[in-house]
Formats: structure tokens, sequence, C-alpha cells
């Protein structure tokens, strides 16, 4: 019987229209499954916890596939896969899971981080993996509207145009700012969510609605009427991609809606 093997794999989003395979466009779903055929010399569709949009990248982006050769050793999968594949995509590891066990299905929930950098000049490197601002906003304060976003939330007001959810409700487990010094000394405002899933464009409408509001001194009063509303025209603009990762898949909390 074929392995069912999980994959933690990392990539910077710059250059793809996305995780998800296109048929004319480059995606990291594409890419890898490309990688695939050219290691095993068949076919093989690889499952991904989830989609990243155009130019958002991931840290630790989850997937699997049915590997058709029993004999290689997990450890040897990331590096042999490696070899197939630029250098904007890495397989950071790999390990076999239960037959019944999906990167989408068995996902409990997903983190993501978007990362800004208020009042400075970036350095070359950060333009791909950063939002630069003009002002420094107060921690606070974004704090306490990202308070507001806990448990069961009908998340509507965040979804891009096009979201074809069923439901707009998601189970927030947890959302912040916090500051972090980066590589190169400079300090940068972090916004980390963790939900059970995400609506389309939510974490970059969140991010972006957070900014405009503390700008404009709406506060967690101003965060909670746009919430209830439901209308995407009561949230702020729509953070760019590049400050966004994927951070983490978790398969060991509870088990939510879809």
């Amino acid at each position: 019987m074929a392995k069912n093997i999980l994959l933690e794999i990392s990539y910077d989003g710059t250059d793809f229209c996305g995780w998800q395979r296109q048929e004319k466009d480059r995606s990291v779903q594409g890419d890898l499954e490309a990688a695939l055929q050219k290691l095993f010399g068949t076919e093989i569709p690889l499952q991904g916890s989830g989609r990243t949009d155009s130019g958002v990248h991931a840290k630790a982006q989850a997937a699997t596939f049915l590997c058709p050769i029993d004999s290689i050793p997990d450890a040897n999968i990331p590096k042999a896969l490696n070899n197939f594949l630029p250098p904007d995509v890495r397989v950071n590891a790999a390990r076999e899971v239960a037959q019944d066990f999906s990167a989408r299905f068995s996902a409990t929930s997903r983190v993501y981080r978007y990362f800004i950098l208020p009042c400075q000049i970036p350095q070359a490197a950060q333009n791909r993996f950063i939002w630069q601002i003009k002002t420094k906003p107060s921690l606070d304060a974004l704090n306490e509207m990202a308070a507001c976003l806990r448990g069961e939330t009908d998340c509507a007001t965040f979804a891009a145009a096009g979201d074809a959810s069923l439901s707009t409700k998601r189970y927030i487990e947890s959302a912040r700012f916090f500051e972090q010094e980066d590589l190169f000394g400079q300090t940068l405002l972090v916004f980390e969510i963790e939900a059970n899933a995400f609506l389309y464009r939510m974490v970059r409408s969140l991010t972006g609605t957070f900014i405009d509001f503390e700008k404009n001194g709406k506060g967690a009063e101003g965060f909670k009427k746009a919430l209830e509303e439901r209308d995407r025209k009561a949230a702020g603009p729509t953070a760019p991609p590049q400050g966004l990762f994927l951070w983490e898949v978790k398969f060991d909390g509870i088990r939510r809606h879809a």
C-alpha cells in the first residue's frame, strides 16, 4: 500500500499566482507536483491544508500525497524533492501519517502572521516580505480591536468579493499584535491570528482595517460596529499580499466546523 506522506513546505510567494494549481500561471502546488512526477515517474496529486493567494508566503504550509515507493525513507524525501524544486520553494520535512489523514480535513487550525514595518526605511531584502507604513500605530489600540475577534465570529465584513464559502462564520482561537526585532535590527509590528479556517483575503482585510481604524481613531467600538454590519464596505482597505505568511498548520486541536 502506498504511504501517506505529510510534507511541511515553505515558499516565497512573490512570483507565484498562489498555492492552487493553475493551467497557465505558475503555482506552488504545480511546482511541487512537477517535482513529485520527476522523482517518482508518475503523476501524483498533492492536497494542501489551504490556499494562499498570489504574493502570499508560507513558513510551514502542510500537504499530503500518496507515495508510490514504500522503501524510500521519509527523511530522504525533502532532499530528493528539493533537487527538483526552484529555490523559492523548499520541502522542510516529511513524515508518514495514517491513511485517512488529510492535510486539509485533518487540520484543526491555521496560524497566519502579517509583518508591518512602521516609520522606517526597509532594507532591500525586506521589501518582498513586509508592508511599509508611514505612521507608528498604538499597539494597545490595535490589540483592543483584535480582542473583538475571539470564538465563533461572523467574518462577513472581511470577506473579499468572490468568496464562495457556504458560511462566513469562523472560530477564531486568538488574534493579537506584538513587536518583534528582525534580522536587520528593525522593529516589526506583527499581527498573528489563529482560526479553524479563513475567508478569501480575510487576514489582509483585517490587517488593513486595523491599521486604518487606528489611524482614524475609530478604535474597538468602531471595529465592533463594522464587524456587526457584515458588509465589506464597512471595513478598511485590504493590506497588500507581501507581508502575509501562512505560519503554521495545527492538527492537534479541536476540530471545528469548516
